[in-house]
């Protein structure tokens, strides 16, 4: 685990705001970091907590027995909880994983004087866990810091983020992004494409770079340039096959998909657009154009939209994609019938 925050690409303003905080003794009691996957909130929450088990000046200092324990994961009074996954369901975390946490932080803190407990992803919070957490921060028990990562804070109660300081994570530039993928040595131009590709989240350009992500975005883009042609058997096909995929991969096509779409509005506007995300198929897009009015975009991200909401559910993937291909069609076929 990193426990220096030169370790943290960008976000300067957020981190100066927090080591005020620390330096002054005003860091409130919970904390919620928001924003995009991948741009490295959960990272500054680590940090964070190795600052607040240091207890230094200029925490984290780096060197004392609390930051290398936090370096090697294994402080006694830092608890990490994340989502469990079970199966094909979405992932979520359970009263019984918050009620664990609070039996953890209920006992005296072991070395540091205090306790921090990090929850990732704390807008997967079923209702019982979500209700059981707000009773903990209405009445935190002894020396314990609350950080909290999400997306949204709209996904969470709005009286747990009530009892949050808030703080929100921009996305990095593509000029931060390019740094930090030089510092892995990528080639160059394939830095530069993936800076482009990762909406602003560093976190999604080493996903495209390391685990198949441009393949990912490939095959949406093979889709949308074969949907004008699409019969109801090859929907089905590719309802069946992308149904099989892991949730969270079908999600990142899904993602990949809606940028192909908003591309294309951006095209409509400004066929010279240097705000794309895929300017190395900016051809393709420009070909296939005419046959997708600016309406007929609109509709679709609208559909997809709708989709990427119900992926965070438990729901049946096949289904929803047959479902959604067929929308799709519709939203085309509307097209031809006025035209």
């Amino acid at each position: 685990m990193e426990v220096s925050w030169e370790a943290l690409a960008g976000h300067a303003n957020e981190v100066r705001e927090l080591k005020t905080l620390l330096a002054e003794g005003r860091l409130p009691h919970a904390l919620l970091f928001t924003g995009r996957d991948g741009i490295g909130k959960k990272l500054a929450g680590q940090i964070l907590a190795a600052a607040i088990l240091c207890g230094h000046d200029n925490a984290p200092c780096g060197v004392c027995d609390n930051c290398r324990a936090m370096r090697l994961g294994s402080h006694p009074d830092y608890y990490e909880l994340l989502p469990e996954v079970r199966g094909k369901s979405t992932r979520i975390i359970r009263i019984e994983a918050i009620r664990e946490m609070q039996t953890a932080v209920s006992r005296s803190a072991v070395q540091a004087g205090r306790r921090v407990v990090l929850i990732d992803d704390a807008d997967t919070m079923n209702e019982p866990a979500a209700n059981s957490l707000l009773k903990t921060l209405e009445e935190p028990d002894g020396q314990v810091t609350f950080i909290l990562i999400a997306r949204d804070r709209s996904s969470l109660l709005d009286t747990i983020v009530s009892r949050c300081m808030p703080l929100a994570f921009g996305a990095l530039s593509p000029a931060e992004l390019l740094q930090e993928l030089g510092k892995r040595q990528l080639d160059p131009e394939a830095a530069g494409k993936l800076a482009l590709l990762a909406d602003g989240s560093l976190g999604q350009a080493l996903k495209l770079s390391q685990h198949g992500g441009l393949d990912l975005r490939d095959d949406a883009l093979q889709f949308l340039l074969a949907l004008p042609q699409l019969n109801m058997g090859r929907i089905w096909e590719e309802a069946a096959v992308k149904g099989e995929m892991e949730r969270e991969r079908l999600a990142e096509w899904v993602m990949y998909f809606n940028m192909f779409l908003r591309d294309m509005l951006l095209l409509y506007d400004d066929g010279a657009s240097q705000l794309i995300y895929n300017a190395d198929v900016r051809e393709k897009l420009v070909q296939i154009l005419p046959m997708f009015s600016p309406g007929t975009l609109f509709a679709m991200v609208q559909q997809t939209r709708e989709l990427q909401h119900r992926l965070q559910a438990n729901v049946n993937l096949r289904l929803q994609l047959e479902g959604f291909f067929i929308r799709l069609k519709d939203c085309h076929q509307g097209q031809i019938n006025r035209y």
